[in-house]
């Protein structure tokens, strides 16, 4: 990972993510890089980790780079997805797979386990090499991207080995991208502070935006993300149409306001980038069928009062149905 970038300019488009750190690094790459991203398989993936993020591997892949998906067994175990049991955690793990080549299509990526990487000669070596070039405060200011916190690694040491890890794996697949959530950040920062002190090449983050908890907080200035632990919270990839009937006639929808709606991010993040556009259908005494192919567009008018929570509502119902059809079977197969 020594030297100059190798790799002009990617055919993408910047406002899939949120954030680019930096821009300047990622305007310099060109079809050939690389890049991962990580997931920690823990039961029934959710939409924005196999849709919405999955949207934006398809999107780098069509631009050229080599995408890995990294499995992340061992992290799981860390972190005590599953009850830390490794035979469960692989399930779940398999379970992912089946759910991405369903998103990413005729896309080729490749996947790969944590513990294979774990295996692969020179991880103990980074390992230290990463744990020497930083200090115990940087490591706890890293643990909210496993939704830890402070007083969680307190009682169990390994929580602050998490992020070490994830440093480390980034040096060991030797690549150009990091892709994540911006819940990743700090993970992503602390590689690119450790690679300055090692002398290696600092990856380039990409962050999508996170979408909001079904429930979700009653204060915009609270953010609660979409989360698998909390099936109510999240619509999962095998929901039945049933489920997402459910669960988004009962999700939090303030009338008049589009940030932190988790109706609004499903229609936003979700549908409109599958779709291309959407109508919501009004009654005509409220002005009829809207239709609109900008997700800014859409927040403006519903932030207006033009658009009733319910009719947003059911658009993201109808829509999100469709889009969910070629996952119904995926627990089948």
């Amino acid at each position: 990972m020594k030297g100059e970038f190798k790799c002009s300019m990617l055919d993408i488009k910047k406002d899939l993510f949120q954030e680019i750190v930096t821009e300047r690094e990622f305007d310099d790459l060109s079809p050939g890089c690389t890049g991962y991203i990580g997931f920690e398989p823990s039961g029934v993936p959710h939409i924005a980790q196999i849709i919405l993020i999955g949207e934006r591997i398809r999107a780098l892949s069509r631009a050229g780079v080599k995408m890995t998906i990294l499995l992340a067994d061992w992290h799981a175990k860390i972190n005590d997805k599953l009850g830390g049991n490794l035979e469960e955690i692989r399930k779940s793990g398999e379970l992912m797979k089946k759910a991405f080549k369903i998103s990413l299509r005729d896309e080729k990526i490749d996947f790969m386990w944590a513990s294979d990487l774990i295996d692969m000669k020179g991880y103990l070596e980074g390992l230290l090499g990463t744990a020497k070039s930083t200090t115990l405060s940087r490591l706890k200011r890293a643990l909210p991207i496993m939704g830890r916190t402070e007083d969680d690694a307190e009682s169990d040491f390994s929580k602050y080995i998490y992020p070490v890890m994830q440093v480390n794996d980034i040096k060991m697949l030797g690549v150009d991208i990091a892709l994540g959530g911006m819940d990743q950040r700090h993970a992503h920062m602390l590689q690119r502070d450790v690679a300055e002190k090692m002398g290696i090449r600092k990856v380039i983050a990409l962050h999508t935006p996170l979408m909001s908890s079904l429930k979700g907080s009653g204060r915009m200035d609270s953010f609660q993300k979409m989360s698998k632990s909390d099936p109510d919270g999240a619509i999962l990839i095998t929901d039945t149409s049933e489920d997402i009937v459910r669960k988004i006639r009962g999700a939090f929808c303030p009338q008049g306001v589009s940030e932190g709606n988790p109706v609004m991010d499903i229609l936003s993040m979700i549908v409109l980038p599958a779709r291309k556009e959407i109508t919501v259908k009004r009654p005509e005494k409220k002005g009829g069928p809207i239709t609109f192919k900008d997700a800014q567009a859409l927040r403006t008018s519903y932030d207006r009062g033009e658009i009733h929570p319910m009719d947003l509502k059911q658009c993201a119902t109808d829509y999100l149905i469709e889009i969910m059809e070629p996952y119904k079977n995926l627990l089948e197969e």
